[in-house]
């Protein structure tokens, strides 16, 4: 009786230590992250995303291809970071962690994925970029709003930013994964 008595006390110590190093755990948020972007759907997109914490926890989002038609091309951050598959569906759907419609990123009536980047104007020489700062995203903080560990998209159309799921986007022309790190 005793020695049962003694095995509870025991492992209720051990459970209560083990809760308060759970809850005091957290992970400390990365100053930046990288995603180099490779080819896919037969495309010869390359390239390269710059996450990079500023002031106040705001991220600066910079985000240069090569290799593509001219236009605009939409940009998203996709739910896997796996750009295993040829044409990069690998990479799942739109990151939406907070379930709203797909629309402009930041727009006022805050009706848009988290994912939803924007377009990325290509010139005549197959480059282009896209650069946004804000700070309605997490990165390496654990967070619903971390985006480490997803992937970057290439799309070969524009976003029209209205069209329910994606922005009549397109098939995925280029696609890197989000890594800690430069």
């Amino acid at each position: 009786m005793m020695r049962r008595a003694l095995l509870g006390l025991v492992l209720c110590a051990a459970a209560a230590a083990l809760a308060t190093a759970c809850a005091s755990a957290s992970k400390a948020p990365l100053d930046s992250a990288v995603a180099v972007l490779g080819p896919a759907s037969g495309s010869k997109v390359s390239g390269k995303a710059v996450f990079t914490r500023m002031e106040g926890d705001w991220i600066r989002i910079r985000i240069d291809i090569a290799g593509a038609e001219p236009g605009l091309h939409a940009v998203h951050i996709h739910e896997h970071g796996d750009c295993s598959s040829p044409d990069a569906m690998s990479a799942g759907g739109h990151w939406n962690p907070t379930m709203k419609k797909h629309g402009r990123f930041g727009q006022a009536d805050g009706e848009f994925h988290l994912g939803d980047l924007g377009n990325i104007e290509v010139g005549a020489d197959g480059t282009g970029y896209l650069e946004l700062t804000t700070p309605l995203l997490g990165m390496g903080c654990g967070c619903e709003k971390d985006f480490l560990g997803r992937s970057i998209i290439v799309h070969a159309k524009r976003d029209d930013f209205t069209t329910q799921p994606t922005g009549d986007a397109g098939a995925r022309i280029g696609c890197g994964v989000i890594r800690a790190g430069r």
